[in-house]
């Protein structure tokens, strides 16, 4: 059955389709993984794009799972962009609300993707690839779409939006890109 995702009504927190000064895009989110649904009406789309980015080379633990409580692939929010020193990577700070999934890859080139401990749906790296970027594109094109945003007066939120977006980047394989503001 595999694994796809998709997202209705993109918007900023106020529900506007622009807003020069949100700098975290939402959604209601869906994701389909087998033959389960998993949704979340006002996920902060623009850090799960960022997330699922990772999985491509990175395994994901559900948040009910673990101990260091990393972010839901459909998080609630994602509040708060802490950069690295080098800009290069950023944590997103989060609530507790949202839904998850576990991601982990395998030896032979596939990801097995558990919405529950008894669910695991198998997917070939390539075919999730090939819908991560998709997604990831669709949120990169809204931005796009959308006014200049206005970078806030403190240096360390600066940063924090250059660094997702630098990462991001990274991780689709697109260097020449500009962060949008």
């Amino acid at each position: 059955m595999g694994f796809s995702i998709t997202v209705k009504n993109l918007a900023w927190i106020d529900g506007t389709k622009d807003d020069p000064e949100d700098l975290c895009l939402h959604g209601h989110a869906i994701a389909v993984i087998g033959s389960r649904t998993l949704e979340y009406e006002n996920a902060a789309v623009s850090s799960t794009a960022l997330y699922l980015l990772r999985t491509l080379t990175e395994d994901h633990q559900r948040y009910q799972d673990t101990q260091i409580h990393p972010c839901q692939m459909l998080p609630c929010c994602g509040h708060m962009f802490i950069a690295d020193a080098t800009l290069d990577n950023v944590d997103i700070g989060c609530c507790p609300n949202g839904e998850d999934w576990a991601v982990y890859h395998n030896e032979n080139g596939t990801v097995s993707l558990m919405p529950d401990k008894d669910t695991e749906e198998i997917v070939s790296i390539e075919d999730y690839r090939a819908e991560v970027f998709r997604f990831a594109d669709m949120i990169e094109d809204f931005y796009a779409s959308c006014s200049p945003k206005k970078m806030p007066e403190i240096q360390s939120e600066i940063n924090g939006y250059i660094a997702f977006w630098n990462e991001w980047h990274r991780r689709r394989g697109r260097s020449e890109y500009k962060v949008p503001f």
